[in-house]
């Protein structure tokens, strides 16, 4: 009679060396992947629309904040570019940079006056 302990150590050796076990583990783990692909795909996709729309909103306007320039910048467009970002956004980003810094108290007011 085979004891329990061998037969154990047959079953685990059986099952890692089975084509079934390393075929299930590769489709789990590319399962995995390609979804993190999608999803970085679909952040890099929301993170480009958001800052092309600011981006045209702000230099439409001719200024921006200190506040919005912080979340434009450093909040979108740095991680979208981390995370492999075209040049659209960037072109836009640099034409941002070119725009006056001013608080919108200010810019309300002479808003209001042109009026």
């Amino acid at each position: 009679m085979v004891a329990p302990s061998t037969m154990i150590v047959s079953i685990i050796a059986a099952v890692f060396a089975s084509t079934g076990f390393w075929a299930f583990v590769t489709a789990v783990f590319t399962k995995k992947h390609d979804r993190r692909d999608a999803e970085g795909d679909m952040l890099r996709g929301l993170g480009h629309d958001r800052i092309i729309y600011l981006a045209e909103c702000y230099i439409e306007r001719g200024w921006i904040t200190r506040d919005e320039y912080e979340n434009i910048h450093d909040y979108l467009y740095t991680p979208y570019k981390k995370l492999g970002g075209n040049g659209t956004a960037e072109k836009l980003i640099l034409e941002v940079n070119k725009l006056p810094i001013s608080t919108y108290e200010i810019e309300a007011e002479k808003t209001k006056e042109e009026n």
